[in-house]
């Protein structure tokens, strides 16, 4: 299926608004097929200071934190079912390969003025929003809404605050009649044409919100679409200058997908092919990892495309078996947090691997998995 073009002017470094506490440098293009808009770049960020911790034989007890549930300016709900916001689509493109198996698509919403309210979003990263889609059930009774996490930071993909974006995989499958199955919601969402009105329900949730600290070590395991929160924590950490923060330390960032042409956000920046600059052919989180080297690490499983040196297909949680150690050392530090998104069976995975790292340091993992859930070290939304 050809990308969707949307027909959007999108606003220029003199003619976009931002809050006081935030702002956009640099900005340069990034294109999805055919469709473009624009990005934050910023200058190289600081380094990262790394700190062994010590091997005790029992699991190390965790500091206090402040928690990020806490955070007063967090908005849930705000839109419900029965009152949902109505966005409008402004553009909707495929961001997968044509012989990708499946299509994912990323699309961006309005939020306008009456979501924002006082120049504040609503919505943070991490955060979930529902959509309804349009059309009644079998039984005549209005679609439920689904829940789809935020791709975009809370300054939205235009940097004005006015929008929010998704990233939704196409969900068609043959069901055990041999008929053809079309998931209501994501094919609603994938057919939308810019222009198109949408509701809106939230936004929801506090599980899978950034970290305040500043300096923390932020490890994020995605499959396919779980990539949505991840996005948007990276575009505040490297795309985007805020005077109340700025990432100091360490964001690692796990991509599970079976096929190279699944991997998702790896579109070319023409602009800097046409200037032939360094980051020609650069892909959006690869950009990250070339800018700031000692502050971001980008590793890939293609699992129906890479092996490791056993044979065994390469699982995001056989990739992670590859740090195994360095990982484990690295969850052993109080300013060190784990994201997870995507398909259940990552956790079990990661479980296995380390079960066995801390027996070795006399360390009962199950019980140290839930001393980091209960500091909000280990933070999991899967499907």
């Amino acid at each position: 299926m050809a990308a969707v073009t949307a027909a959007v002017s999108f606003p220029s470094t003199n003619s976009t608004s931002f809050t006081t506490r935030t702002s956009i440098i640099s900005p340069e293009r990034i294109t999805f097929k055919k469709v473009s808009f624009y990005y934050r770049d910023v200058s190289s960020g600081g380094r990262v200071v790394s700190v062994r911790a010590q091997v005790t034989t029992e699991a190390p007890a965790k500091v206090v934190k402040e928690s990020k549930k806490n955070d007063e300016g967090v908005v849930v709900n705000k839109f419900k079912p029965k009152e949902p916001y109505i966005g409008r689509c402004l553009l909707n493109t495929k961001i997968t390969g044509d012989d990708a198996p499946g299509e994912t698509w990323h699309m961006v919403f309005s939020t306008e003025a009456s979501w924002i309210g006082s120049g504040e979003v609503p919505y943070r990263e991490g955060q979930s929003i529902g959509v309804i889609p349009d059309g009644v059930d079998k039984n005549g009774k209005p679609h439920k809404l689904r829940l789809y996490s935020i791709a975009s930071s809370a300054l939205g993909d235009f940097g004005d605050s006015k929008t929010v974006s998704l990233c939704v995989k196409r969900l068609v499958y043959t069901n055990e009649k041999g008929e053809l199955v079309k998931g209501v919601c994501s094919n609603f969402l994938c057919d939308m044409k810019p222009g198109a009105e949408v509701k809106i329900t939230g936004p929801i949730g506090k599980e899978m919100l950034m970290p305040k600290d500043p300096d923390a070590t932020i490890i994020m395991l995605a499959t396919g679409t779980g990539i949505a929160p991840f996005r948007s924590f990276l575009w505040k950490m490297f795309f985007e200058r805020h005077e109340d923060y700025k990432f100091n330390g360490l964001a690692w960032l796990f991509l599970g997908v079976p096929t190279s042409s699944s991997l998702l956000y790896k579109e070319v920046s023409m602009q800097a092919r046409k200037r032939k600059t360094s980051d020609t052919g650069n892909l959006e989180f690869e950009k990250m990892k070339e800018t700031y080297p000692d502050n971001f690490r980008l590793d890939f499983a293609v699992s129906r495309e890479q092996t490791n040196e056993k044979g065994e297909k390469m699982y995001i949680q056989t990739r992670m078996a590859e740090y195994a150690k360095e990982l484990w050392e690295l969850l052993k530090k109080d300013n060190t947090f784990v994201y997870m998104c995507g398909l259940k069976g990552m956790e079990k995975g990661i479980d296995d691997i380390m079960v066995s790292l801390a027996a070795a340091d006399g360390i009962d993992w199950i019980e140290y998995k839930r001393q980091l859930k209960k500091s909000e070290q280990w933070n999991v939304e899967v499907y």
